[in-house]
């Protein structure tokens, strides 16, 4: 197909995406991308970079890394997924967003590579076009976000200087494996021989699994609960303050689990540091976590009533977004507004939400993989509760805003497919600025 266009690149892109994870094959997954990439110039050669895997939190961490790298006033690539509003989200040259322009260029130009590569995904296809991208505009440094898992995704075709692995919990089963000991070991994919690998805070089982390969290869293991302890220090619906070390750190995100995710982004920057020879000073690593900005997690858009987007989307997730609302808000009446992919652990997101529910709203995402309101309205019958149902996350957002007290609480949860619509839903509300938004979704 001719493209011409910043839709006809998306168009393209989105082609080779097939939904049904009863066709994921990651067989020779990295071998054909290795193929592509050489053919065009090896692009992922050209720069340092810190990989980081994890089931959540890796898209938080990233963008602290990249957040305290570009404070340091370092060329930064920050390759993250999946997106909120557009498809440049993913694709970040020194804090800024693609443009429309380098991805059309850079779509036409390598489209008969990627028609070359027989049984390529588009994941692939997007990886080798952030890789080219940041190749030509010559960054320092890569932060990149492992799409699933981390042993056979496109990102490891890298050789990251820091291997980073951020909290795991149960999700993808159906790809990565019933247990956490094999979830961790898909994620421990990422490590190298004589590596220095990053840990959050792990369940015993994972971290075990991740001690275990670390021995295997020689890696240097750095579990930051143990050796980058932290205080919690003061807390607010602003933010949050903690210690490490003596020295004092803002965050704007909210939730303890970010400050975990927070120091696992000092620990994987200090080694980095370390390796490499870049310098990258206190203070940059202080505004660096102060100004970082990651939407759609634990985000509160108003007060009275409050609205609350998070993008929780499996068991572990929820129970921290649940633990987060119970901390901030101990007495207000809670409102969800609920929509989740069908291939997510939605009865562990739920058994987890519901007890702190007035009411639930139940509604579609409007994604190919999304579970419909019926489904979800059967499963919490099941479980014992109420709910409502809605057509839309605008519509179920316009009742819950009108049904809601000024002190009450409204919490859009889910997907981060729930929660791009209802940002929107809500700006258009309000008649402010949108952000860029692309006329497609891709998983």
């Amino acid at each position: 197909m001719a493209i011409n266009t910043y839709s006809d690149a998306l168009a393209y892109i989105y082609a080779y995406t097939n939904f049904d994870p009863a066709n994921f094959d990651p067989s020779g997954g990295l071998a054909r991308l290795r193929n592509l990439l050489a053919e065009v110039g090896n692009p992922q050669q050209k720069f340092p970079s810190l990989l980081i895997a994890g089931t959540k939190g890796k898209g938080s961490t990233a963008a602290m890394c990249e957040s305290m790298l570009g404070q340091a006033g370092y060329k930064t690539g920050l390759y993250t997924s999946p997106h909120l509003h557009s498809f440049r989200e993913r694709i970040r040259l020194a804090g800024e967003l693609v443009s429309e322009a380098t991805v059309v260029a850079l779509t036409r130009r390598l489209q008969p590579f990627f028609e070359a590569a027989s049984g390529l995904s588009a994941f692939e296809l997007i990886t080798a076009l952030a890789f080219v991208a940041f190749a030509e505009a010559e960054i320092e440094v890569a932060v990149l976000e492992v799409g699933l898992g981390g042993r056979l995704d496109a990102t490891n075709v890298v050789e990251p200087v820091v291997a980073v692995i951020t909290s795991i919990s149960y999700d993808h089963t159906q790809i990565l494996g019933e247990t956490l000991t094999l979830i961790a070991g898909e994620k421990a994919g990422i490590i190298r021989p004589g590596a220095a690998v990053i840990s959050a805070p792990q369940v015993a089982e994972a971290m075990q699994t991740i001690a275990a390969v670390c021995q295997a290869q020689q890696a240097q293991l750095t579990v930051v609960e143990r050796e980058w302890p932290w205080q919690l220090e003061a807390s607010d619906l602003s933010g949050q303050t903690f210690t490490v070390a003596g020295e004092c750190y803002r965050l704007p995100l909210l939730g303890e689990h970010q400050v975990a995710n927070a120091v696992t982004a000092l620990a994987a920057v200090a080694t980095f540091a370390e390796k490499t020879g870049f310098v990258v000073p206190m203070a940059a690593r202080v505004a660096g976590l102060a100004q970082v900005r990651w939407p759609g997690r634990m985000e509160i858009l108003q007060e009275r009533p409050y609205l609350i987007i998070d993008s929780a989307m499996n068991g572990d997730s929820a129970e921290k977004l649940a633990q987060t609302l119970a901390a901030y808000f101990p007495a207000q009446k809670i409102y969800f507004i609920f929509g989740v992919s069908s291939d997510h652990p939605f009865e562990d997101m739920l058994t987890a939400l519901l007890p702190l529910a007035q009411q639930i709203w139940l509604v579609s995402s409007g994604h190919p993989r999304a579970a419909t309101p019926e489904n979800l309205q059967a499963v919490v019958t099941e479980m014992g509760y109420p709910s409502r149902t809605a057509s839309t996350v605008t519509q179920a957002l316009e009742v819950a805003l009108a049904d809601a007290g000024p002190a009450e609480v409204i919490c859009v949860t889910g997907s981060l497919f729930l929660a791009a619509p209802a940002r929107l839903a809500w700006l258009r509300r309000h008649n402010l600025p949108l952000p860029p938004v692309d006329p497609l979704v891709l998983a």
